[in-house]
């Protein structure tokens, strides 16, 4: 069983904002939607990311995001509109009407897969909801491809520690290299992998932000670091003032990519 390990408290909710306001535009470089696509937005969250997808199918399109988490729901329901609609409902079992299936032009999730305990069922669900030819767009991340410069005194352990959290959970902290075997596998035509480069250097208008993001959502999990005994409290501390610390250097750089893969529902 899989368990999102980030929560939805406002403080979480603040930070995925952010986050929002760094990629977006980083993603929809990366993304092709025609004027008046059908888009199926799974694991929509706060519907920042959707509502800019139905920007980009324009006042003739439609797009439904499918969120489970109610918290996150209730803010993206400020961005309902004639051509936007949110939806409860769960990645792995859709919930879409029999007149649904099968119509959406393009179904697109963004750092949903990670959290699943079974990402290719989810895949499978959103292929049901393709129509033949529509489009699958994934986005996802490798954990593991996190590097820092200087490496902060302590970090490579907490990132490792960070990691081990989602395995403890029943999650996926590698998924991003996966995706294009996992759309081959599901029976998609066409597919391809590509990256959006999520980093930052000293000195630009948005490293704070990155910086921030970067401690805020390590801190989401510190509580299950302990619990599950993967990094001592105060190795945790050390690493963590090293860290913020760290920000302050005017050589701090970033280095770090989101993973996506396309595919083609035959």
């Amino acid at each position: 069983m899989s368990h999102y390990i980030h929560g939805s408290a406002p403080e979480e909710q603040q930070r995925l904002s952010l986050l929002n306001a760094l990629m977006n535009a980083r993603c929809v470089e990366k993304i092709q939607i025609p004027t008046g696509s059908r888009i199926l937005d799974v694991g929509s969250g706060l519907g920042q990311f959707t509502h800019m997808l139905s920007q980009l199918s324009g006042t003739t399109g439609y797009c439904l995001g499918i969120e489970r988490d109610q918290r996150q729901l209730d803010y993206a329901q400020r961005f309902k509109s004639a051509t936007v609609e949110f939806r409860a409902g769960d990645a792995m079992n859709l919930p879409l009407t029999e007149a649904e299936a099968g119509t959406f032009d393009i179904v697109h999730a963004r750092f949903l897969l990670e959290h699943l305990s079974d990402p290719f069922q989810a895949i499978q669900q959103m292929k049901k909801a393709l129509r033949p030819g529509g489009k699958i767009i994934l986005a996802d991340d490798d954990h593991q491809a996190m590097i820092l410069f200087p490496i902060p005194d302590g970090f490579e352990n907490l990132w490792a520690a960070y990691m081990d959290v989602y395995i403890q959970a029943g999650n996926d902290p590698f998924i991003g290299r996966k995706l294009p075997k996992m759309l081959v596998d599901a029976g998609f035509n066409s597919v391809r992998n590509d990256t959006a480069f999520f980093g930052d250097f000293a000195g630009t208008k948005t490293f704070d932000d990155f910086s921030l993001n970067l401690i805020e959502v390590i801190g989401t999990a510190r509580e299950l670091m302990f619990e599950n005994e993967l990094i001592s409290e105060n190795a945790y501390q050390a690493a963590m003032d090293s860290l913020k610390k760290w920000t302050q250097s005017n050589q701090a750089t970033i280095w770090y990519q989101l993973c996506f893969a396309y595919g083609t529902n035959p």
